[in-house]
């Protein structure tokens, strides 16, 4: 868990749609937020998914998994993301939006933070537009821990404000990045479920 925001307990009246919706992108938030402990391996390694292209994403994560150590996941994770200087791939909006860290998407999110009651939790100090921090974000809005389960409106209009611009190009320099291969399936993942969200809130209508 990321931990980048304050939290309150999960609604648990929540449909069970939602429910597995939000457990996605906490899962995409931990994996993105910090180099992946044995026992998230661990849970990668037990996944099985179908022949959608999240399915097949979650497949290949988990194969690899089976035979992954935390210690060479942790050194593409520092070579993805932080490196000497910078890693391979800069994951914030900012950057994505504007070439720029820390510019106007950031301001706007904070913004929207504050107007739904989210606060940057103490011992955080990346900036709050980062991938990891949105995904988790999102599945804290679903779920409602900042407060009653946002309505589908609402959260509709957060992933396409602050997630829909920039996340699935990012989650496609993921899958394609020099770096990537435990984090190659990782990209895969995430730009699909990207796609499904997307489509998921256009037939809605929210």
């Amino acid at each position: 868990m990321n931990d980048t925001a304050k939290t309150l307990s999960p609604d648990p009246a929540i449909a069970e749609e939602d429910r597995l919706r939000a457990d996605l992108y906490d899962f995409l938030a931990a994996l993105l937020a910090a180099p992946p402990d044995l026992r998230l391996l661990r849970k990668c390694a037990g996944l099985s998914g179908d022949d959608s292209a999240l399915g097949r994403g979650i497949a290949a994560l988990a194969k690899l998994a089976q035979s992954a150590v935390p210690s060479s996941v942790e050194r593409e994770f520092n070579d993805l993301f932080i490196g000497l200087g910078r890693g391979e791939l800069l994951p914030y909006a900012s950057f994505y939006l504007t070439g720029f860290l820390n510019e106007k998407p950031l301001a706007v999110l904070r913004r929207d933070m504050a107007a739904a009651s989210i606060a940057r939790a103490d011992k955080v100090f990346e900036p709050e537009d980062s991938i990891a921090s949105l995904m988790e974000m999102m599945a804290g809005l679903i779920e409602g821990r900042f407060g009653p389960p946002a309505p589908i409106a609402r959260q509709q209009a957060f992933f396409n404000r602050h997630i829909a611009p920039w996340a699935p190009h990012f989650f496609a320099d993921l899958e394609g990045a020099k770096g990537s291969v435990f984090y190659a399936p990782v990209g895969a993942i995430g730009r699909a479920f990207m796609t499904i969200e997307k489509e998921a809130f256009r037939l809605g209508g929210g």
